[in-house]
């Protein structure tokens, strides 16, 4: 038996010394752990200052409008990305915008806004959904001006207002923190993937476009997106909400991290513009059917399916079940248990119906793993404006938890369109309020900090791998009995572990060059991710949309129609609250849990 690796790695450090322990915890070949080769002196990294009035952090459709709209309103807008211009996020990836046009539409509004709502099990923000069909069609008019429909690539056509209004564009700028100053945000922080650059924003406003996240699953192309703007958001004191839902998306066997319209099983076609049609899609119904039956479960177009049929299962409302031909208008009554997982009458079986073609290849759903559903995870909102609740920081798309479709997807296209339309809102608000907003002073003693923070893992002599600990949580996180599927049991098992990776691990990253120092920031941010979802998932004792446990199946009208917002204590402890579903914007319906 080796006793030298029984010791543990905290305690050798504590008796040899710390440089000289984790030079020898390296030669123990201990996972993941190994001397720092570093490639790059972080004393010679040079360090630019920049101010501006807005502040737009992505490249993606709300980080397109929130930055012309700003600027149309008379700001001075600086919009930075992690990646490139319309090729980064989940802006690739999807391939129909929604455009609600009154003059053809079948229904109203407010005849919408209510269908979305019954889909959503009340779970929407209302004010929000109704936002987006009102101001869809705008939006996609200006597109239809900047080319937007005339390719499958987008970075040609969002070049093309930014570069008529000289907005100031920065690419490939990893932000790694907000910056706060008198209960106000001030700017942000961060740095070049090309040149050895640190950059200090000072900012009167900044806007989060930064989209939603993932633990960087195999199958979907979200790889760069890692939650990094809620987790900085809820850092320096953002309330943060959703984190217990889930994105279903299903993946493909082949051409897997390709950019594939699913819904239309194509690859690479040219953006289209989707009309009125409301659904209850991305939930867990094919992580369910694949945890009862087995793999495999071999999905895809419509009647491909040959799974036996299930009973049982997450809930979809009859009007929005496509295998039931009994849909009734109105959802469940309030405090009554639904049956759960109506599957089709008459002998149908799961795979038969009326569900988009191409949906999943050979794959079950879930290949977004860590991936809230559209617009539902991110920054709470305080108003109608996109405004967070720091002073100053607004967030607009995935990055903000406005609700808009509730916890499941209701309406093709509606993503997109719902971040073109708030990246809109947000510039424009973000831009009347650095109207009488100063210029922030941000101390010397501050930047010097943030500085050392964010170099740290450069100067690390020995440290555990970012890819291991990514690879380590992934094992954590993405089985479907933990994710999808849910039982407490399971969860708190999961949070041990997660628990684990944030105490020891995250302290101990280390990195060698630019490309491992986003790494390490961007694993700090999928941890932290992960314990809010376990913890909310926990916490959420029913069943609800894209949220299933399997020890509480049903409906809880009573305890649960509110959404959890998440937050930290004065001490940096993680905080829980209720927010009735119905009571936004009134802070007086809050109630800490």
């Amino acid at each position: 038996m080796n006793t030298k690796n029984e010791m543990s790695r905290r305690k050798f450090m504590g008796l040899a010394g710390g440089a000289i322990g984790m030079a020898t915890l390296a030669s123990m070949g201990i996972p993941g752990w190994a001397a720092n080769k570093i490639k790059i002196d972080p004393e010679s990294l040079e360090y630019l200052e920049k101010e501006t009035d807005v502040l737009v952090i992505g490249g993606g459709m709300a980080g397109l409008f929130a930055a012309v709209k700003a600027h149309d309103a008379g700001a001075k807008a600086l919009m930075v990305s992690k990646g490139r211009l319309g090729s980064s996020g989940q802006t690739p990836f999807a391939k129909g915008i929604f455009a609600y046009d009154p003059s053809t539409a079948a229904m109203t509004l407010d005849e919408f806004t209510a269908t979305v709502s019954r889909s959503a099990l009340g779970s929407n923000n209302s004010v929000y959904t109704k936002q987006m069909a009102e101001h869809s069609l705008a939006r996609v008019n200006e597109l239809k001006d900047w080319g937007f429909f005339d390719s499958a690539l987008y970075n040609k056509s969002f070049s093309k207002p930014i570069n008529e209004r000289n907005i100031p564009l920065l690419e490939r700028i990893v932000i790694t923190n907000l910056i706060k100053e008198n209960g106000k945000i001030a700017g942000a922080a961060g740095f070049s993937l090309d040149e050895e650059k640190v950059y200090i924003f000072k900012a009167k406003s900044v806007i989060l476009c930064t989209g939603a996240g993932g633990f960087k699953p195999n199958g979907f192309p979200i790889c760069d997106l890692t939650h990094d703007g809620t987790i900085m958001a809820y850092n320096i004191g953002a309330k943060v909400t959703g984190k217990e839902w889930n994105d279903g998306h299903p993946g493909q066997a082949t051409n897997a991290a390709a950019c594939y319209d699913g819904w239309h099983g194509m690859f690479e076609r040219k953006p289209s513009v989707n009309g009125i049609e409301v659904h209850h899609d991305l939930g867990v119904d094919l992580n369910y059917m694949a945890y009862t039956n087995g793999n495999p479960v071999q999905m895809g177009p419509p009647g491909a399916g040959e799974s036996n049929p299930i009973s049982g299962g997450p809930y979809i409302p009859a009007e929005f079940n496509r295998m039931s031909s009994d849909k009734p208008k109105d959802g469940p009554e309030d405090g009554k248990k639904p049956p759960r997982g109506e599957r089709p009458e008459k002998g149908g079986k799961p795979g038969e119906g009326d569900a988009p073609p191409g949906m999943g290849g050979t794959s079950v759903g879930g290949s977004s793993a860590g991936m809230s559903i559209h617009k539902s995870e991110g920054l709470v909102p305080i108003n109608d404006k996109c405004e967070s609740t720091i002073p100053g920081l607004y967030a607009a798309g995935d990055a903000l938890g406005s609700y808009m479709a509730g916890a499941i997807y209701t309406q093709i296209g509606s993503s997109l369109a719902g971040s073109a339309v708030q990246g809109a809102i947000a510039g424009e608000a973000a831009a009347v309020y650095s109207e009488s907003a100063n210029t922030p002073v941000i101390s010397k003693a501050k930047i010097k900090a943030l500085q050392e923070e964010m170099l740290a893992p450069l100067h690390r002599e020995a440290g555990y791998s970012p890819a291991w600990v990514t690879q380590t949580l992934q094992g954590i996180m993405i089985p479907n009995f933990v994710l999808y599927v849910k039982k407490e049991s399971m969860l708190k098992a999961a949070l041990a572990y997660v628990e684990e990776l944030r105490d020891h691990h995250a302290p101990m990253l280390r990195a060698a060059d630019l490309h491992e120092l986003r790494l390490v920031h961007e694993t700090k941010n999928m941890i932290a991710t992960a314990e809010m979802k376990l913890k909310a998932s926990i916490l959420r004792k029913e069943s609800r949309c894209s949220h299933y446990r399997l020890d509480y199946p049903e409906l809880d009208n009573e305890n649960w129609q509110a959404w959890i917002n998440i937050f930290k204590d004065e001490e940096g402890n993680m905080q829980f609250e209720k927010q009735a579903f119905n009571s936004w914007p009134n802070e007086n319906l809050f109630h800490q849990i």
